[in-house]
């Protein structure tokens, strides 16, 4: 299949590594045409516009940053929308709030194609093995479309209702990692006089009831930072989880409810942003909030 993928962040340099892999013609579009080139080494096509990009490709993967970048990509001048579109497939990633996806499923299907949300769970690492979760919003028939090539990407993959509900089940599951991330870093501050090893540690926590599926895949990582040696490769940043904590939010607020954790926990984060961690991984900010506790004396604020 020819497919094209629009975003080559992170996510989206893994996901068209894993495809290329399959024997795919793939054509990728970055803003930052740099950000391409390892792919166009490993035989990606490089696409000058997202235009070109959609005109080339029968099926399009895009993974941007925010609803902003959706709106440019797909509705600027030179955008996904003004290439040739009538019997494509669009397969849009990022994590947004339901509305965004709405709102471009009916330009798309006005241009005579298809969409589905499919944002996904997993990071850079399930991403490259195939091994990310789908939660996928759109019709049946367009979702078995593109199941050959989610099955490539995904170990599961859910279709949970019509457009729109892939992204509300992606920020329903991600909102108690992000709530993790802090409330890892209160109990790292509470065990912080005991002066225990950190693998030791980490272990003890990772036995418990309380314990996370994300301390198994990125306990290395904390254990390492932890004992100063740095969070490794950046898989998920804390800016990303800001802006994630703001949708959840917006969108609670937009049911008639609210978040009060999640609000608390965005302060957090915002601080640690303020501080100069926002490109920094998830991990660095519960090890912040457990070496804050050393750099004060007992009683400050």
């Amino acid at each position: 299949m020819h497919i094209g993928i629009a975003g080559i962040g992170r996510m989206g340099a893994a996901i068209a590594m894993r495809l290329l892999s399959f024997g795919h013609e793939i054509t990728v579009w970055n803003r930052a045409i740099e950000k391409t080139q390892p792919l166009a080494t490993a035989g990606a096509h490089v696409a000058a516009t997202p235009a070109l990009l959609a005109t080339k490709s029968e099926l399009i993967i895009t993974s941007l940053t925010n609803a902003a970048a959706i709106d440019t990509v797909y509705n600027g001048k030179h955008g996904l929308l003004a290439g040739s579109t009538g019997g494509k497939l669009f397969v849009e990633m990022s994590t947004v709030g339901p509305d965004t996806e709405r709102v471009l499923a009916s330009k798309i299907t006005a241009r005579g194609a298809s969409f589905i949300d499919c944002p996904v769970g997993g990071t850079v690492g399930p991403a490259k093995d195939g091994k990310l979760f789908a939660f996928v919003g759109g019709e049946s028939a367009d979702v078995a479309r593109a199941r050959p090539v989610l099955d490539q990407l995904c170990r599961r993959v859910e279709h949970v209702g019509p457009v729109g509900a892939g992204a509300t089940l992606k920020l329903a599951i991600n909102l108690p990692l992000m709530v993790y991330w802090q409330a890892l870093g209160e109990s790292l501050l509470l065990c912080a006089p005991l002066d225990l090893d950190p693998a030791r540690l980490m272990d003890i926590l990772g036995d418990t009831s309380g314990a996370p599926n994300v301390l198994k895949v990125r306990g290395g990582a904390i254990i390492a930072a932890l004992k100063g040696q740095g969070t490794g490769p950046v898989t998920f940043d804390i800016d990303s989880i800001r802006k994630d904590l703001k949708t959840m939010i917006e969108e609670a607020q937009s049911l008639g409810g609210s978040l009060p954790v999640a609000e608390r926990a965005l302060e957090c984060f915002d601080r640690a942003s303020r501080e100069g961690l926002g490109d920094h991984d998830a991990v660095a900010l519960p090890v912040r909030w457990a070496h804050h506790v050393k750099s004060r004396k007992p009683g400050a604020v």
